[in-house]
């Protein structure tokens, strides 16, 4: 198996792995504070991630890389977790997973800027009106009924881009597992403290699902997702691998409607296949 297909093997893995993470983030913080929730799921991970790199003897990383890991840190340990979850508390899951559309656009613009790659000017066309319709869609579902979450969604794609392309970036010199535990540990101090600082006065109260939310988005989706998403991201090239977003979507709206039984109305699903048509549109002029 070559490189490339490689990449897209664990391209896909990672994005499989990352659909259940608003449907978990979801069910979270039905019972745990949004807040408590990013810096609990983080530490978990953190700890996980040092004890990995000591067990394996992990080389530290030089000052040139701290810079990208603290860009790293920022954008999918912090900035992604908070972001969307405190965007589920005004919107659900399958409305949130429409936003994922965006994603493959933000970590091609990022793959650009960070990554030094240059796909044709068509890709810019397909990417462009998929956003245009994730955009159409949140209008036309009235943004006065929670802009907030739409807001806060959007602004959670674009630190999330920015956080992939730049951990696929270092991946190339690091390593893929190495990138997400080095930023996990370096933020390991800061999301200890604040998990403990915002931790509820009594975890008698707190359900089973929002245990197991915690314990999916904590180990899954910010340790094991990243190991194979970042490997193929570098492997396969930012702008390219970063098209498998686009099956996201669908089985994340699988997983809502399944798991939590929440409504997924006709127009989200044509507005996530139009959108899914357009990235994958995309894909074909990546590089």
């Amino acid at each position: 198996m070559n490189k490339v297909t490689n990449g897209w093997l664990n391209g896909f893995l990672g994005v499989l792995i990352f659909s259940g993470s608003l449907p978990a983030t979801r069910v979270a913080v039905m019972d745990f504070d949004p807040v408590f929730l990013t810096g609990a799921r983080a530490a978990i991970a953190g700890l996980l991630a040092l004890g990995l790199l000591m067990a394996f003897r992990q080389k530290r990383p030089t000052g040139r890389d701290l810079v990208s890991l603290a860009v790293v840190a920022l954008g999918v340990v912090v900035g992604f977790p908070l972001l969307t979850a405190l965007a589920l508390q005004h919107v659900t899951s399958a409305h949130s997973i429409v936003f994922v559309g965006l994603l493959p656009l933000a970590t091609a613009v990022f793959g650009v800027l960070r990554g030094g790659e240059n796909p044709k000017p068509v890709f810019w066309v397909f990417s462009c009106l998929g956003s245009a319709l994730v955009a159409g869609f949140a209008v036309s579902q009235g943004l006065a009924a929670s802009p907030v979450g739409d807001l806060l969604m959007l602004a959670a794609i674009v630190v999330c881009g920015l956080g992939y392309a730049e951990g696929a970036k270092l991946s190339r010199a690091l390593g893929g597992w190495q990138v997400i535990c080095w930023a996990l540990v370096l933020s390991l101090p800061m999301m200890l403290a604040l998990s403990l600082f915002t931790q509820p006065p009594s975890f008698a109260a707190i359900g089973s699902p929002a245990w197991a939310g915690l314990a999916y988005v904590s180990l899954f989706s910010m340790l094991i997702g990243f190991i194979f998403w970042y490997r193929g991201l570098a492997q396969g090239g930012i702008a390219a691998v970063g098209q498998l977003q686009l099956l996201q979507p669908f089985f994340g709206l699988a997983l809502a409607a399944s798991l939590l039984h929440e409504p997924v109305s006709p127009s989200l699903l044509i507005v996530t296949l139009c959108v899914v048509g357009c990235v994958a549109g995309a894909k074909r002029f990546a590089r």
